[in-house]
């Protein structure tokens, strides 16, 4: 696709030690066929190769300490496109993700932020339940738009840096307050590389997301009251029929669940 008179999408990419995944992301960007675009990594001071590997894509990095929120902060500032997409240094997108989001923003001027589907991808059973699980929140508040307009981003002040829990959602809320769309969606996916998932990780970094629960709560409830529900997370499983079709992974579905709420409850407690 020819993009010489098309808007420029800046993409950033927080990272640490992301040596093994962050190629992989950024050949995936470069297959895009949708061409004008800058990269922009906002590193934590790697100790492995991942900036070796940044540069060798030709991709803008910043070094800076701190969590992911004031990493996608950085980059948003530092960023020139029109539009920006936020992705993770393990996944990689499908060829025409930026060419859709890029159309569909085009074609609406009412639409703040635009979601992209995400499929789970490893041979694990751990990352077949997440996949799975990932297939019954479309169109709910689990999911968070990732492409958006550059000038209402910064308008909003980007992302909230003063939580951990569903962070992601925080910059969306904040541009829909405004008056604009945000749940707009395209069909094009992210495939989100969890080989080597481990459980005992996942879990631990519940817990740590659970400590600002509370402040996420008391200051996004609109939002925050339903993704925090259990009995809004259950019931969107155990009112599909679909979720029943497959009996191994619902049960793995309903054990992963449970134990991340009660390790985010501990979070929680712990974080009083």
């Amino acid at each position: 696709m020819e993009n010489k008179d098309m808007p420029l999408v800046s993409v950033i990419i927080p990272t640490y030690n992301s040596e093994r995944t962050i190629g992989r992301c950024l050949e995936s960007i470069k297959n895009q066929t949708y061409k004008n675009i800058e990269v922009i990594v906002v590193d934590n001071f790697s100790r492995d190769k991942t900036v070796e590997i940044c540069k060798k894509y030709n991709a803008k990095v910043i070094q800076i300490n701190g969590e992911r929120t004031k990493a996608k902060n950085v980059g948003l500032k530092n960023a020139n496109g029109k539009y920006v997409l936020f992705v993770d240094s393990d996944m990689e997108l499908t060829p025409r993700v930026i060419e859709e989001c890029v159309m569909l923003c085009e074609s609406n001027s009412e639409i703040g932020g635009i979601i992209i589907p995400e499929r789970s991808v490893g041979d694990s059973y751990w990352v077949k339940v997440r996949d799975f699980e990932r297939s019954f929140y479309a169109g709910t508040e689990i999911e968070s738009a990732r492409f958006f307009r550059r000038d209402l981003a910064l308008q909003v002040g980007g992302f909230d840096e003063e939580v951990v829990f569903f962070e992601e959602s925080t910059l969306p809320q904040k541009i829909e307050k405004l008056g604009y769309g945000v749940k707009g969606r395209i069909s094009s996916y992210i495939l989100h590389n969890e080989e080597g998932f481990s459980l005992l990780r996942w879990l631990k970094k519940k817990y740590y997301y659970g400590k600002t629960v509370k402040n996420y709560r008391a200051k996004y409830r609109e939002y925050g009251d339903k993704q925090v529900s259990l009995f809004y997370r259950f019931g969107l499983f155990f009112k599909n029929k679909r979720f029943w079709s497959k009996p191994h992974l619902a049960l793995g579905v309903i054990v992963l669940k449970g134990l991340e709420y009660l390790v985010v409850g501990i979070g929680y407690i712990d974080g009083e």
